[in-house]
């Protein structure tokens, strides 16, 4: 599960490249979007992760939070098995299990990991196109289907649905070539929650008896 997990980090953090404006409405939607969301300082957002290969029958789903500093490249990802946590210059993977912290340097390529970016993933590197609303759990939702730009990508699209009246994406959908499908799914929002600075950075003295490997 890690490695999908991961994976699927790399593809929203590799959606970062030239600008393709499509769709008026589309567009209109998602500069709507931004605008929210680049208003807040910190969000927390409670989300499901689900990997799904009808294929090789693979179907799997983890819990997870995110914290992010909207106007930064600073987050904190934790779920069961690993955290991601980034200061904007340093990445760290703590893998739990092993009792493993994984150093790197931030890649700011534009193949860059950085789950921050799942609220403004669509700004660079996509052709958009409305698709229509739909209602979920009696609240409407927008739904706007992304095609990249750059087509030797490993993901052919991915759709999202937006809450109308909150202007908040809900739902992500990443359709790649192999045949996988992640899936986003936003459960719990929360604008400007105070977090103290040093959530964006791992202090190796709370974790006695792991190993850190600086992979720099």
């Amino acid at each position: 599960m890690k490695k999908y997990i991961l994976s699927a980090f790399v593809v929203f953090g590799s959606v970062v490249n030239v600008l393709a404006q499509t769709d008026a409405k589309a567009k209109q939607i998602l500069n709507e979007v931004s605008k929210k969301y680049r208003s807040y300082d910190v969000i927390k957002t409670d989300f499901t992760f689900t990997l799904d290969n009808p294929q090789a029958k693979i179907k799997e789903t983890q819990a997870g939070t995110l914290y992010a500093k909207a106007k930064s490249n600073k987050y904190k990802v934790v779920m069961k098995g690993q955290d991601l946590i980034s200061d904007g210059k340093t990445q760290w993977t703590y893998l739990k299990n092993e009792k493993e912290v994984q150093v790197n340097d931030v890649d700011n390529s534009p193949n860059a990991i950085n789950p921050a970016k799942i609220f403004t993933i669509y700004e660079k590197g996509f052709k958009y196109l409305y698709t229509g609303d739909t209602k979920v759990g009696g609240k409407v939702q927008h739904v706007i289907d992304l095609s990249p730009v750059d087509t030797k990508r490993s993901f052919f699209k991915v759709r999202l649905n937006i809450d109308k009246a909150t202007k908040q994406i809900s739902n992500a959908i990443i359709f790649d070539k192999n045949g996988n499908k992640y899936t986003y799914a936003m459960k719990a929002f929360s604008p400007n929650v105070k977090v103290p600075e040093s959530t964006f950075a791992f202090d190796a003295k709370k974790y006695p008896g792991v190993s850190v490997e600086d992979l720099r």
